[in-house]
């Protein structure tokens, strides 16, 4: 499941250092940050969708079990079938042996982040099945055998030479011999070559933005239309998805749609929004002959009953990654695993160990935008904090963190000798950056200064600063 072989600082070291990822991040960043901001404003109700949304969301975990129920019924009323996987093993059983037993020998599919989460790729690879990713960004990865850097545009890291060069090297054994350099060449290249797969295709898979628990129906946003033709087309049609993604309503559902494409990519809604319920009736003229859900615990319950329900409101938008210094600065794959960003330095590390996650919650500069931007509200920062909190309860934070931590808190609790020894340091650091502005060295300080210079203080601390305005005043 893409397990890293490299400590987070050295893929980080490598990712500051890489030009061509540089160049991709800050193109990519900066329009979604743009065509967000755009459709914000000019949604006056956007506010209140969010504080609804959240609402739902609240509501559903806090009666999951009822939902959940009732969407399986659904379901099945409707002629299809609902698998339980508690863990990531179990679910890729489950679909194998639905593979299996299909006798597929081609299978397509669709986004799925709970697809990489399970590592359903390699485990159906291993078992002989030819998988073929849809979606252009995962095809685009596949064919370089990466994983995703961005769980909304998973190849944001590939700049359009590098996608260029990927074609050259997988297409022309097929009889595409243009070396191309336009994006529309590379689409509609990329669309003649994907056809053909539909079309063999035995089993399709797609991942499931929501699941509604009034009808039994999945519902996938795309905009290639490659999640209507994985799924329609091949005589099995497997949904992926998280308990968490059920909503009670179809009513309910469109909240989220109007929130998620608007955070995602900027667009007012994705170009196709389809609903699947159920497997192929008689008259229908195409549509799966079998219609299976997986739904997938694999930690998800955990987080139900304990301190990061928060975190399952998720709707896997993006748009904490899009605004997030740390991840718009060293890209996906950094973070090691298939969730990047604010919300993969919460879920990493509670999903597969906050021992063996330590350095992502603690990468975050806490600053806050994630919260701001997310459409459900989530606190991520808060919930960053509170892993950070239980790393160092159970020992796993290092021992000099651990001592200084211990030394800050003996401090901060004691405001007067907290307020002592800023009235000695302030002035003091304040004259060594005098004649530069700035410190290019502090004692205990090097993962700063190391690469950056920290401005030098004014020489005042914030309450002499302020006595002093207030003095001014009156």
């Amino acid at each position: 499941m893409h397990a890293p072989t490299t400590t987070f600082a050295q893929r980080v070291s490598v990712a500051i250092l890489d030009k061509r990822l540089q160049a991709a991040l800050d193109h990519a960043s900066g329009g979604f940050l743009k065509k967000r901001a755009a459709l914000v404003e000019a949604l006056p109700e956007f506010e209140a969708l969010r504080e609804r949304a959240r609402d739902i969301k609240d509501h559903v975990l806090a009666n999951l079990d009822t939902y959940l129920e009732r969407y399986e019924a659904e379901v099945k009323r409707q002629g299809g079938h609902v698998h339980w996987a508690a863990t990531a093993e179990d679910a890729r059983e489950i679909i194998l042996a639905i593979c299996r037993k299909a006798n597929a020998k081609t299978i397509t599919k669709g986004k799925s982040m709970v697809s990489e989460e399970i590592g359903l790729n390699e485990a159906l690879e291993a078992a002989g099945h030819e998988v073929i990713e849809t979606d252009l960004g995962e095809y685009i990865i596949q064919l370089a055998k990466e994983p995703p850097s961005h769980i909304i545009v998973p190849a944001v890291h590939k700049t359009k030479a590098q996608v260029g060069d990927l074609f050259d090297l997988h297409h022309r054994p097929l009889g595409y011999t243009k070396h191309l350099t336009e994006v529309s060449e590379m689409v509609n290249e990329a669309r003649q070559v994907l056809r053909g797969h539909y079309f063999r295709a035995d089993v399709g898979i797609t991942g499931g933005n929501f699941l509604v628990a009034e009808t039994g129906s999945s519902i996938i946003v795309t905009n290639e239309g490659n999640g209507d033709l994985t799924q329609s087309l091949a005589r099995v049609h497997i949904v992926t998805s998280g308990i968490e993604r059920v909503v009670p309503t179809l009513d309910d559902a469109t909240t989220f749609l109007r929130l998620l494409a608007r955070s995602a990519t900027g667009q007012e809604t994705e170009t196709y929004t389809t609903l699947s319920t159920g497997p192929k009736r008689a008259g229908d003229l195409d549509g799966p002959e079998e219609y299976h859900v997986v739904l997938v615990d694999n930690g998800r319950s955990k987080m139900l009953g304990g301190a990061f329900r928060e975190m399952l409101r998720c709707i896997r938008c993006g748009a904490c990654l899009n605004h997030c210094p740390v991840y718009t600065s060293i890209g996906g794959h950094a973070y090691g695993w298939v969730y990047p960003g604010p919300m993969g330095s919460v879920l990493t590390p509670l999903i597969n160990g906050i021992d063996k996650a330590y350095d992502l919650p603690n990468a975050c500069t806490l600053n806050g935008r994630c919260q701001t931007v997310c459409p459900v509200k989530i606190p991520l920062p808060g919930l960053l904090r509170e892993i950070r909190r239980q790393q160092f309860e159970q020992g796993i934070t290092p021992g000099v963190i651990r001592v200084a931590l211990e030394a800050w808190a003996v401090l901060a609790r004691r405001a007067g000798l907290y307020h002592r020894l800023m009235r000695f340091s302030i002035p003091l650091l304040s004259r060594l950056g005098r004649r530069r502005g700035s410190l290019g060295w502090l004692p205990l300080a090097g993962g700063w200064t190391d690469t950056r210079d920290l401005p030098a203080p004014q020489g005042r601390t914030f309450q002499q600063a302020w006595k002093a305005q207030r003095g001014a005043r009156r």
